[in-house]
């Protein structure tokens, strides 16, 4: 008897093993929506559904116990919930999901130098996540922001693309690159800053458009782009990313995150792209596109410390290798000979920045930032070995006083070593011939005041002191005005500015370098000012079925004096630097918007309309290579019973002016209307892995293929010129040309496939 209730108790314990759990349950977001067709799935036992259009769900057959429930849809951060099941009972649950929009309205640091959120920050901050530019991804950050409005990635030589970032119209030197705050990116390393920055670690990118001397000293003119890397303790434990194109193009990204003796968090990131693929399409006998193999390593530290207190250090390194000319060129027979054209490139560069809080009562920042760059070039038979470090400090107090007065005081010194074997280090007068290092010291100090007039009214006035060692005491004042309605749906700024900027062309200009031509210096060059006025208009608006509208628009004047000009045109073989003998003007308008739907679908449009031209003794002349209107596009179309998302993108850009060789050049004077368009696939699986693929240059839009002047002739042998220097007309040369890769004003890579695969590991 004893024995048969031992198999029944067996029998009983057998059934309620192999009882069954189930959880049920909606999906809402943090308005109490409901979200259709997330994804809902427990990865232990390999269970997943979609939940239906009403966002509710229903997962059956799960084992009793504990369990980690995983809940992800587009438009929305991954969440995770633990679900205690017992058997043969039905859990009910209710998840919410926190929206993540494209652009968000968290906290940013870059218009004031400390954390603010962004509807609260007197000065327009522009921030665009990663999702952003996962839209149209890109092997570097230079191609990623030819999304942004306002801002044009151009290209300045034809040969070995390398470029610079506009903002409104202003050419890259005039715009500071920053990485996590400090500035890294400028001179020398202006071309290839932005490049090679593990995009797998980039958290957002924030974007001011106009002067912020006061904060952050010279180059600071025409804006600021702050790259921010993810903080270690929010990034995945293993993140990658890689993608291919058509053209043979590869890129990978690596993260990896790690955390030593439970306080010290570190990230680390490698970046690694190669492309060998010569491409010959225009029949210019030139590459296409420059051959690269560049490779980049990025760590990053935080530490925890008392009373939450701020401790990071960072580091960056960069080697590339880049080649563009002729398809024939052999780089142990040809670098550096007269025999076959090539611009080879080597550049070695690291990076050390961080940040660090005081442990005293008050808020106490010391930053700091240390690099190095090496580059050994040659453009044709053009030799140029340079070599820059630059350390900068700054040391920073934040206190609120009397209640409605938010203090920044703060000091800083920046230390500027350069050399290159160009006639500007060869040394003048006595020394003439002997190498003279450029040595510049930058003491400088600021005080900003952040004062709240009302509930809804903030004035912020700020002013700043610098002692250029070359160039004596620089003072650049601002003011900023910010008023937002009470429910902050509308904010309006105003923001008026001084600024500053001591220019090196030879780190700064790359056609002083290519197509052989002479640089020229009608006098000593004195630091560039300017003043700048911006009008900032943003709206939200929330219909009753879920869809959001943001607004923003912007006015902006820029007014220049010494402004730093090229002439490309008086001498074919010469660029003469001067100082302006009159006035400079950036002036536009802006006008962007985002329509967020409730089903997830996101639309982006922006407009830029500006007018950058100068004034000498009356005469009038726009900008070079500067467009007068432009356009910017990103429609995102999730496909959420699928969890698949259609990404279209693209830019448009008006006529811009073009730098002729002569009143013979027949080519064009403007270049045409144009446009880049993008479109991506991507599917999202419930392991959180996603593929990608599209076209990018969907419309195949190239330059003409004469834009470099005589490419078959790249060292003028069968060119004859006068006694002044300038090219004759001749039956072999009609137009009195020569060669010259500076007449470019977009890339020469046609239409092109891609795939990629992508996956972070919590």
């Amino acid at each position: 008897m004893r024995f048969v209730f031992l198999l029944i108790q067996l029998f009983l314990f057998n059934v309620l093993i192999a009882q069954s759990a189930t959880i049920t349950g909606r999906i809402i977001d943090g308005e109490g929506d409901t979200v259709p067709f997330a994804s809902v799935g427990v990865p232990a036992e390999g269970v997943g559904v979609l939940a239906n259009e009403d966002g509710d769900f229903l997962l059956e057959n799960l084992r009793a116990g504990r369990v980690e429930l995983i809940v992800s849809a587009l438009g929305f951060a991954q969440q995770t919930i633990s679900v205690e099941l017992a058997a043969d009972i039905t859990e009910r649950v209710e998840v919410v999901l926190v929206a993540t929009g494209e652009t968000i309205e968290e906290v940013v640091v870059t218009g004031t130098m400390k954390a603010v959120s962004r509807t609260n920050s007197p000065v327009p901050v522009e921030v665009y996540t990663a999702n952003f530019f996962r839209s149209n991804p890109t092997p570097s950050v230079f191609e990623s922001l030819q999304t942004v409005n306002g801002v044009r990635p151009q290209l300045n030589c034809a040969v070995c693309n390398t470029g610079d970032i506009h903002i409104n119209g202003l050419e890259g030197p005039y715009t500071m690159v920053l990485i996590d705050g400090m500035p890294i990116v400028s001179g020398l390393s202006t071309v290839y800053g932005l490049t090679g920055i593990p995009q797998s670690l980039i958290d957002r990118i924030e974007v001011v458009k106009g002067p912020a001397s006061t904060l952050y000293g010279s180059e600071a003119v025409g804006g600021l782009i702050n790259v921010i890397t993810k903080n270690p303790d929010n990034a995945p434990a293993f993140s990658a990313d890689v993608m291919a194109s058509g053209w043979g193009e590869l890129n990978t990204d690596l993260g990896f995150k790690a955390t030593v003796g439970g306080k010290a968090h570190s990230l680390l990131g490698v970046n690694y792209f190669r492309y060998q693929n010569p491409i010959d399409n225009n029949g210019d006998g030139f590459t296409d596109l420059t051959l690269q193999d560049r490779i980049s390593v990025f760590n990053k530290w935080s530490f925890d410390r008392a009373e939450g207190r701020v401790f990071t250090i960072a580091g960056r390194y960069v080697y590339e290798d880049r080649f563009g000319g002729q398809l024939n060129w052999d780089r142990a027979l040809h670098r550096g000979g007269n025999e076959v054209y090539g611009e080879s490139i080597y550049t070695n560069r690291w990076e050390a920045f961080g940040t660090y809080q005081l442990p005293v009562r008050d808020r106490v920042m010391f930053q700091f930032s240390a690099n190095g760059h090496d580059q050994n070039s040659v453009y044709g038979e053009t030799f140029y070995d340079a070599t820059q470090y630059v350390g900068f400090g700054q040391l920073s107090w934040n206190k609120t006083l009397f209640g409605s007065h938010d203090v920044l005081l703060g000091a800083s010194y920046r230390y500027t070593w350069y050399d290159d074997n160009t006639p500007v280090t060869a040394g003048f007068g006595d020394d003439i011939g002997t190498n003279k290092p450029s040595l510049i010291h930058l003491p400088g100090a600021f005080l900003q005041d952040e004062i709240r007039l009302g509930s809804r009214d903030v004035l912020l006035l700020g002013l700043r002191y610098d002692y250029n060692s070359l160039h004596g005491s620089i003072v650049t004042p601002r003011l900023n005005y910010k008023w937002n309605s009470k429910s902050s749906k509308d904010v309006v700024r105003l923001s008026i500015g001084n600024g500053y900027r001591v220019a090196n062309v030879f780190t700064e200009d790359h056609a002083a370098l290519s197509g052989a031509r002479d640089v020229i210096f009608e006098d000593e060059l004195l630091p560039e000012t300017s003043w700048n006025a911006n009008l900032n208009y943003t709206k939200k608006i929330f219909s009753h079925s879920g869809t959001v509208l943001s607004l923003d628009g912007s006015a902006f004047y820029t007014y220049f004096t010494n402004r730093i000009l090229p002439d490309y045109e008086t001498n074919p073989n010469a660029i003469i630097y001067a100082n302006l003998d009159g006035s400079a003007v950036s002036r536009g308008f802006s006008l962007s918007s985002d329509v967020s739907f409730r089903k997830g679908t996101n639309l982006n449009v922006g407009l830029t309309v500006q007018d950058v031209y100068t004034d000498e003794d009356g005469v009038k002349e726009r900008q070079l290579l500067t467009e007068s209107v432009s356009g910017v596009w990103r429609l995102s179309v999730p496909l959420l019973r699928y969890q698949m998302k259609i990404d279209y993108t693209g830019n448009v850009y008006g006529p811009m002016d073009l730098p002729l060789l002569g009143e013979l050049d027949e080519r064009p004077a403007q270049s045409p209307w144009f446009s880049t368009q993008n479109l991506q696939l991507s599917k999202t699986f419930l392991n959180g892995m996603e593929m990608y693929g599209g076209v990018k240059n969907l419309l195949n839009y190239t330059p003409p293929a004469n834009s470099i002047a005589r490419a078959f002739d790249p060292f003028d042998r069968e060119v004859e010129f006068d006694a002044e220097g300038q090219a004759l007309a001749t039956p072999g040369n009609p137009q009195a040309l020569t060669f010259d890769p500076t007449y470019v004003y977009a890339s020469n890579q046609g239409r092109r496939f891609f795939v990629g695969w992508r996956w972070a590991l919590k």
